[in-house]
């Protein structure tokens, strides 16, 4: 009897001793917990000092990868129309923060992170596993921008907020529900469609300006701010929900919100207080404790890194089966791991990943799509019978090969239905490949001078001592299979003929760009024709019946489409939703080409420079940093890139309680409106 006592009692200290280490170790408090109130996921985060070995490393990692970013220079003070927008010296900010003390490593990777951000470039970024969307923080009222009758515009909470959020959060609603005050308590569907008069005490365009400020990804101040608001695309499995920068948050920053609103058919002002949570994000790794979350979370993995490509180590096939880290950031679909290394990209890059919420039915459209229709790429005819809609909600998809049919076979589909106009949705398209922008236009338009043979932009390379170094290695015969990226093989020269092996084709031209010396490549032609596909002979659609609308929110490889069926074509181009004091540009960032370190790495280690004083070392943390490869030279300044160029769109299309995130309706009332002429919308002036 005394044995057993006795066990009963060692057992107990054991629970105790136990649960003592649990209290006192912020991630183990909420492991295994899918909701946590951000504070909570804050702590565990922000319990890990900062490793000076780590601090140093990061620093360099980026520091020399930076090399390779084609807009370093460019950023420090963008020219006109982004002089306020763009003025950030990375190099600089790296050297403040090499010298800054921090009180944990999250806070350090805050640092660099929203450092990166004020780039505005959408490419060009550092993220981290273990930090960023770890926990995904949220907020169920999603806001939008609505226009009155009068023309006067109010942030609203979004009609179909509840909706939303109680399909999505289904297991998390009841939290809100109860902890509404008062009269509101339980009646969180009630907020839907409210006024919002005020947000922490303040009109509501002092946080959607805040916001703007951090959130990068785009120079546009505009399309910025739309990103604060909820709206809609095109997923590859359906219709798909983004409820904005407000609502969805990357980091455990935020703890509550207060709001003034004021809601449907009430005259009566609410104020109330409402907490966000933060859930376990859909990457992040499960933990125990602070020990598992960091082993699982926060190290470098065996494909963080680059690999050399002519070793025999298994690190090669792993390299080779797997999907890029930077996947998980890039803002498009799913892609097939042989695609990546294939087909050339250009992806917008964030915190947040690509969002997989549902539209709400009643939203989507109930047209039946027509049976070319694939992933992304969807196609509609209007009632009218003559105008043809083709949503894209990305340049990638599964299936590079099937996709690019698919888009010419759509595209025959319309014409065969007696379809005259077209309407291409590329609202919250983030980018992909390439040669699907160039395939695109090319098949709209036909055969001309500005679709062949190149249908997309010129662009250059930055040609820094490193990559310079590379190039000749490659020339040397360092890279016999043609594999590595800075393969003259993968590349033509400014007459579009491609550069024969064994090419020293860099040829690095000296430049100086806000004061500082500079150096990028020869002027690089077309990679992508012939394509794959046989394009049609003639023009499918006039440019004079073609709109091409998103909320701005049209990145990369949409960019590069938009731009040369705007600039070179004469295609009008709309903005959903944008604040009518405010320009509005079409699309966001344009780049030439983007890629990740792993890529830079892979290169770097496959020529054996990877000892060299210039290259950058292994990650040692789960980290992944974004690069515009290629910079696009402008279609209307011939001689600098399109990226600092203007483009304003010809129409602002305002969003009202009918139309806001109801993609058929919008459809409608510009097909309705603006192909017959009879425009009641803002005609931009800076067009």
């Amino acid at each position: 009897m005394l044995a057993f006592v006795g066990a009963w009692l060692i057992l107990g200290l054991f629970y105790a001793n136990t649960n003592a280490k649990s209290n006192s170790d912020p991630c183990a408090i909420i492991a295994g917990k899918k909701w946590v109130l951000p504070q909570e996921a804050r702590a565990c985060l922000s319990s890990f000092p900062l490793d000076p070995l780590v601090k140093a490393n990061v620093i360099e990692v980026v520091s020399k990868t930076l090399a390779f970013h084609t807009s370093t220079n460019y950023q420090i003070q963008a020219p006109p129309p982004f002089e306020n927008d763009v003025h950030e010296d990375l190099v600089a900010d790296l050297e403040r923060i090499r010298v800054q003390s921090y009180t944990s490593e999250f806070d350090f990777h805050k640092d660099i992170y929203y450092s990166f951000k004020r780039v505005n470039d959408g490419h060009c970024g550092v993220y981290n596993y273990c930090y960023d969307s770890l926990y995904v923080t949220y907020l169920p009222l999603p806001l939008v921008l609505l226009t009155a009758p009068d023309g006067s515009q109010n942030v609203h909470i979004a009609p179909e907020a509840f909706k939303v959020s109680s399909t999505e959060f289904k297991d998390g609603i009841d939290f809100w529900q109860e902890s509404l005050p008062g009269h509101l308590k339980g009646e969180l569907a009630s907020l839907s469609g409210a006024k919002v008069f005020l947000i922490d005490g303040e009109d509501p365009f002092v946080a959607v300006n805040a916001s703007a400020n951090i959130m990068g990804g785009s120079q546009s101040f505009g399309t910025r701010q739309n990103s604060f608001f909820a709206s809609y695309s095109r997923g590859a499995s359906g219709w798909q929900y983004s409820m904005g920068n407000f609502a969805t948050k990357a980091h455990p920053l935020v703890d509550s919100v207060e709001l003034t609103v004021q809601r449907v058919n009430s005259s009566a002002s609410d104020t109330f207080t409402i907490s966000y949570r933060s859930r376990f994000g859909s990457a992040s790794q499960e933990f125990v404790d602070s020990a598992s979350y960091r082993a699982n979370n926060c190290v470098a993995t065996n494909t963080t890194n680059g690999v050399d490509l002519y070793s025999d180590s298994i690190a090669v096939q792993a390299y080779e089966d797997s999907v890029p880290p930077i996947a998980f950031f890039q803002q498009q679909p799913s892609v097939n791991p042989e695609e990546f290394k294939k087909h050339p990209m250009n992806v917008v890059l964030d915190g947040l990943p690509l969002t997989d919420i549902d539209l709400p039915e009643h939203l989507q459209p109930i047209l039946p799509a027509l049976n070319q229709s694939y992933s992304v790429a969807q196609f509609y005819i209007l009632n009218d019978n003559i105008t043809g809609i083709l949503t894209l909600g990305s340049f990638s998809a599964k299936n590079f090969t099937l996709f690019g049919a698919s888009l010419l076979d759509g595209l025959l589909e319309l014409k065969a239905a007696g379809v005259k106009r077209l309407i291409v949705d590329v609202t919250n398209n983030g980018g992909g490949y390439i040669c699907i922008a160039h395939w695109l236009h090319r098949i709209i338009i036909g055969p001309k001078k500005s679709t062949e043979p190149q249908a997309g932009l010129d662009s250059a390379a930055r040609a820094g001592p490193l990559a310079q170094l590379i190039v000749q290695k490659i020339a040397e015969g360092g890279d016999p299979k043609d594999l590595l990226t800075y393969s003259p093989t993968q590349w033509s020269n400014g007459s579009h003929h491609p550069f024969p092996p064994l090419t020293n084709w860099l040829k690095p031209a000296n430049v100086v760009i806000n004061g500082h010396n500079d150096s990028f490549s020869q002027r690089l032609g077309q990679e992508c024709q012939p394509f794959e596909w046989t394009p049609p002979d003639h023009g499918l659609f006039e440019p004079k019946d073609i709109l091409i609308i998103s909320n701005g929110r049209c990145g990369s490889s949409c960019s590069l489409f938009s731009i040369t069926m705007s600039k070179s074509e004469g295609a009008r181009t709309v903005v959903l939703g944008g604040k009518n004091d405010v320009p509005q540009q079409y699309c966001g960032t344009v780049g030439g080409q983007s890629l990740g370190f792993s890529t830079i790495d892979t290169d770097i280690k496959t020529v054996k420079l990877k000892n060299h004083i210039l290259a950058p070392p292994d990650f040692l943390t789960n980290s992944v940093q974004g690069i515009t490869w290629r910079l696009g030279y402008g279609i209307d300044d011939t001689e600098t890139p399109e990226e600092w160029q203007s483009h304003y769109a010809d129409i602002s299309f305002p969003l009202t309680f009918e139309t806001v995130n109801n993609p058929m309706l919008i459809w409608e009332d510009l097909a309705n409106k603006v192909f017959t002429e009879q425009n009641s919308f803002v005609v931009q002036t800076n067009a």
